[in-house]
């Protein structure tokens, strides 16, 4: 009965994906009922709809999952579902705290409604796209609508909080630069797929390190071009380190070339430095890191209008070690920001260090199954897709946690999955889906390689004429 071992493969994952979707449940309720019982000493409102809405989504995505990814990797989904219940409880949480201190409206309920349509748009993809490859039809009209929606802020978006990262149609804004983070990994790949030769042996050697020919350098400079003009004028300082981030670090991957990186650090460090003296609201960005009680002084920096840095430092000095208790601290007190990048000092005050750590090892281990599907890809363009995505989503997390904590300039990214937005959500839920997508072909590949040839099914590919040449047998993938 040889044949049924991959069924049994597939199964395996599948009903360790149920289990660990079970204590996703248990999580994410039992923090919203302990948050509940710590504000008012009672049960949450809506708690019955909280619980209903989390069990379907759960169950619908393990069942789609099942349909059209049996051979997924078993954590990628039970993770992110985590994330984002996570962010429910502490929305809900905060909804109260906002609403007793400013009288704000609660975003929690929309915030569960973009959540069923992330899943939905995740189900959708897996159900749609059924052969990863077929992206690498299309990496050319990819990047150009990337481009169009990169820069589409500069000319039609709305000034919000000092940078221009959201396009309104009416009541409704999107914030392109989400989206825009999904399609330059999937050009890159295709690009590098294609061009990683000539980038990788060609070049002269220079301080022991092989530099790459001028020519070859013109990628590198004009997506650094562009990441400055979204920093010069859209003042989106984390859209510009993503964007740039995401190709340095796939080209690397590509290539295997530390001259690339060397390149890539010098080339941020430069234009860092020359928006960062002379953009007034990065210039002000940059003071607050340097200064975060600077709001205080007498005679403050100008341009430092915000309170924000120094709350947060407030925040995580009050939670210490083990946090004062879910629903029990004073989050409000950032205003506006807890429900985006901030949303972190909410875990700070709260849950504590030992809080923030397990949501950034929650992040850290996504990645980690993001790294090592790119590991176990056999297809050129599939490894370095994973690498993008993976890269990008940590790349998000540091920028932004970065930011709170006061290690790197404030950004305003949003924190993915946790923070309110349902762009933000919808992108990242679409991510987790070509994650999946990658994982499913790959493990099938294993499968059906250690099955052997006699056994192998036929899957579809993609013409080498569509998909571009493979990679030189001298520099093979690794």
């Amino acid at each position: 009965m040889r044949g049924l071992k991959p069924l049994t493969s597939a199964g395996a994952r599948r009903r360790t994906e149920a289990l660990l979707l079970v204590l996703v449940l248990a999580v994410t309720v039992s923090g919203h009922i302990a948050a509940g019982l710590a504000m008012n000493d009672e049960l949450p409102a809506g708690l019955t709809g909280f619980v209903v809405s989390m069990t379907l989504l759960a169950l619908v995505g393990h069942l789609a999952v099942r349909r059209f990814a049996a051979y997924a990797d078993p954590l990628i989904f039970p993770l992110a579902l985590l994330l984002t219940g996570l962010g429910l409880v502490l929305l809900h949480r905060l909804d109260q705290g906002y609403l007793d201190r400013y009288n704000s409206p609660a975003v929690a309920p929309g915030q569960l409604i973009w959540t069923v349509i992330g899943v939905a748009a995740c189900i959708a993809v897996l159900g749609l796209l059924r052969d990863h490859r077929l992206l690498q039809r299309f990496i050319y009209i990819t990047m150009a609508v990337a481009l169009v929606a990169l820069i589409a802020p500069a000319f039609f978006g709305a000034d919000t909080y000092g940078a221009k990262r959201w396009i309104k149609f009416g009541a409704l804004s999107v914030q392109p630069g989400e989206f825009v983070k999904i399609m330059i990994a999937v050009f890159f790949a295709g690009y590098l797929v294609i061009h990683r030769d000539a980038l990788a042996l060609s070049g002269r050697k220079f301080l022991g390190m092989r530099l790459p020919p001028m020519r070859q350098l013109g990628p590198l400079i004009t997506v650094w071009i562009v990441s400055l003009l979204v920093l010069v004028f859209e003042r989106d300082l984390g859209t510009s380190l993503l964007f740039f981030g995401v190709f340095v670090v796939m080209l690397y991957v590509a290539t295997e070339r530390t001259s690339w990186i060397v390149c890539g650090l010098v080339l941020a460090s430069a234009g860092a430095f020359v928006v960062g003296t002379t953009e007034p609201h990065v210039k002000a960005r940059v003071a607050a890191w340097l200064n975060p009680l600077s709001y205080y002084w007498k005679d403050r920096p100008p341009g430092i209008v915000s309170d924000q840095s120094a709350q947060a430092l407030f925040s995580f000095g009050t939670g210490g070690i083990s946090g004062t208790g879910l629903g029990l601290g004073h989050p409000e007190l950032i205003k506006f920001a807890g429900r985006s990048d901030f949303i972190l000092t909410t875990v700070g005050e709260e849950l504590g260090l030992a809080g923030v750590m397990a949501v950034l090892i929650l992040y850290a281990l996504l990645v980690q199954r993001g790294l090592r599907m790119a590991l176990g890809a056999r297809d050129p363009f599939g490894k370095l897709l994973a690498v993008g995505l993976s890269s990008a989503l940590a790349l998000q997390v540091f920028i932004v946690a970065g930011g709170v904590t006061g290690l790197i300039p404030l950004t305003g990214k949003a924190l993915p999955f946790l923070a309110a937005g349902g762009s933000s959500l919808l992108a990242n839920w679409i991510m987790i889906a070509l994650l999946l997508r990658i994982s499913d072909s790959t493990e099938r590949q294993r499968e059906a390689d250690a099955r052997g040839p006699a056994e192998t099914t036929i899957t579809p590919t993609i013409t080498p004429q569509a998909a571009g040449p493979e990679p030189h047998p001298a520099a093979p993938y690794r």
